[in-house]
């Protein structure tokens, strides 16, 4: 005979034994004690967080019979008892999923009219109430509106952003929050210990862990391993059943990872691979290992992990051998290659790949005291620097006698621009300006990673062009580039990015060149070389009469030649 879950047995029954969301519980008490329930509700949350328990203990609660209204529901009233044993009439639990056309909500709107067999309330809670159609929805709109007095509804989504807003409007929001690891492993000692079962705290630990908030999960997990029949649960028994990988090898891999060990670490990695470990859970361990090395180095670690002494001191040593934008870096390639897993042919090539990108050292630029140049246009010659100064002729060759004088240009006559300059006004600025010019390439790519718009506007622009009071001015060379760059979303970007590359809060503001920055920022043309014209040629011989051609012609054939009337008509 199948036994029941343990996740069903242990459904809170009470306001009291809903875990960690007491904002909620508290809620809806002082409103039952103030006699003031709401007709409609909405319950929103991640899945396993008490939705539906929530639910039916609201429906206890407010057709529970006991005299102490604060002690409602008491679980011993007949409507409590049915309730529990799932037999009461006036409760309807509806499943959106597989109920979510017009005709079920037709059905549903036609019997709301009829009053409660057993109970005060007849209360209808929608599960999942995000999957009916656009059509079931509008079917229950005017019912949710404006209900019999004897109906409460109770709405409850996994998903509340599919939920239209008129539907919203009409109901009182309760959101539900992710489970915290601390009350789900207290709340699977409390089980442990009415099974009279024993477990490792690190194995409780790695079972929250692994739940992300979810204490349906959790229990359900629990009661897998309880399957195995070991009087005490290990950490070791959870990573067999998870596909995890050990501790000791997160640390190795990221040991590898810090000292560029390239070689090393895809050796590690496919071990594991060949192994049958579940590589997304090893990419989560890698983040999550990660995360706490960059808590460690910029941050109160300490109370923020929930980790053992020894593990945080290892990671304490790692973190001296990291800078925070590597570690920054890193934590999102592991990240990205877990959720790339999924999708992948090749087992352990995104694993394989944020490692060796995480390996690679980040690109660097010139120093700040120079400013990157443009390549010149291909086919024009390079200009020398603005220092020097280019070899004059002893003595002018002689101007040759057809040669005139070549006409003076305009740009000829200007002179040569020189490179612009970076410039702060005080030393904590130039100091920043330094940095910023230094990691500009690496702002670049973090920009990248955030919006590749906005990085295509800084890749236009000219970089860096002063500080003021911690404002960094970027210079652009085209009035789109600016203006885009301008959007609010595209510069709240950028800024993020520039203050945490910088490690200092900065703000950003774009400025169009000037003429003569961008003449500066552009390749010198050199005045074009005029070709004095050649000496005209005469001018041609008038052609030769015809009488006389006539009287040449006739000596030559010894007689006289008259000349053609002219032709007469109209042609």
């Amino acid at each position: 005979m199948a036994s029941q879950a343990l996740y069903r047995t242990w459904r809170a029954q009470t306001f009291s034994e809903i875990v960690g969301q007491e904002h909620v519980t508290r809620t809806l008490q002082n409103a039952l004690r103030a006699g003031r329930m709401a007709h409609a509700y909405l319950f929103s949350g991640p899945r396993g967080t008490g939705q539906t328990s929530t639910a039916r203990i609201l429906a206890k609660a407010i057709n529970c019979l006991a005299e102490d209204i604060s002690a409602r529901p008491d679980n011993s009233c007949p409507i409590c008892i049915a309730i529990n044993e799932g037999r009461l009439l006036d409760l309807i639990e509806i499943d959106a999923a597989s109920n979510r056309g017009i005709d079920e909500i037709r059905d549903l709107r036609d019997k709301v009219r009829f009053a409660p067999a057993e109970a005060r309330y007849k209360v209808y809670v929608i599960d999942e109430v995000h999957m009916l159609t656009n059509e079931a929805f509008n079917a229950l709109l005017k019912t949710l509106e404006e209900p019999p007095s004897h109906v409460i509804f109770v709405l409850a989504t996994t998903d509340p952003q599919r939920v239209p807003a008129t539907v919203l409007s009409r109901c009182q929001r309760c959101d539900f929050r992710r489970i915290c690891q601390r009350d789900t492993v207290a709340h699977l000692e409390r089980i442990l210990k009415s099974l009279n079962k024993e477990a490792e705290s690190a194995a409780l630990d790695e079972i929250a862990r692994a739940a992300t908030g979810s204490l349906r999960d959790a229990i359900s997990l629990l009661d897998q391993l309880l399957a195995s029949g070991q009087e005490r649960l290990t950490l070791d028994q959870v990573h067999d059943v998870l596909g995890l990988v050990a501790d000791e090898a997160v640390q190795e891999l990221v040991e590898h990872l810090g000292k560029h060990e390239t070689a090393k670490g895809l050796a590690l990695i496919n071990r594991f691979a060949e192994e049958g470990a579940d590589l997304r859970q090893f990419a989560r361990q890698i983040v999550g290992y990660l995360r706490g090395v960059l808590l460690l180095k910029v941050g109160d670690g300490d109370a923020l992990l929930r980790l053992p002494a020894e593990m945080i001191a290892v990671m304490r040593r790692q973190a001296h051998h990291w800078s925070a934008p590597d570690l920054v870096r890193a934590v999102r390639l592991f990240n990205q290659a877990a959720n790339d897993l999924r999708l992948n042919f090749q087992a352990q090539l995104p694993l394989e790949l944020a490692f060796i990108e995480a390996t690679l050292p980040t690109e660097t630029v010139a120093p700040a005291a120079r400013a990157p140049e443009e390549p010149a246009p291909r086919g024009t010659p390079a200009r020398p620097p603005a220092s020097e100064t280019r070899p004059q002729p002893a003595s002018a060759p002689p101007a040759l006698p057809a040669q005139r004088p070549a006409p003076t240009s305009d740009v000829a006559a200007q002179p040569v621009p020189q490179q612009i300059a970076p410039v702060a006004k005080n030393p904590t600025d130039e100091t920043l300006l330094g940095q910023a010019m230094e990691k500009w390439k690496t702002i670049l790519i973090e920009v990248r990673n955030q919006s590749r718009p906005a990085e295509g506007y800084l890749r236009s622009s000219r970089g860096p062009l002063s500080v003021e009071d911690s404002v960094l001015v970027i210079g652009f060379r085209n009035q789109f580039a600016k203006d885009s760059m301008e959007d609010p979303k595209q510069k709240a970007v950028v800024e993020a990015v520039v203050s945490r590359v910088l490690g200092k809060e900065t703000r950003v503001r774009c400025q169009m060149l000037a003429a003569n920055d961008l003449l500066a920022s552009q390749p010198v043309k050199h005045a074009p070389v005029v070709t004095p014209p050649a000496s005209p040629p005469p001018p041609p011989e008038p052609p030769e009469p015809i009488e006389r051609v006539l009287g040449r012609f006739a000596q030559e054939r010894g007689g006289q030649v008259k000349p053609m009337p002219p032709a007469q008509g109209n042609g």
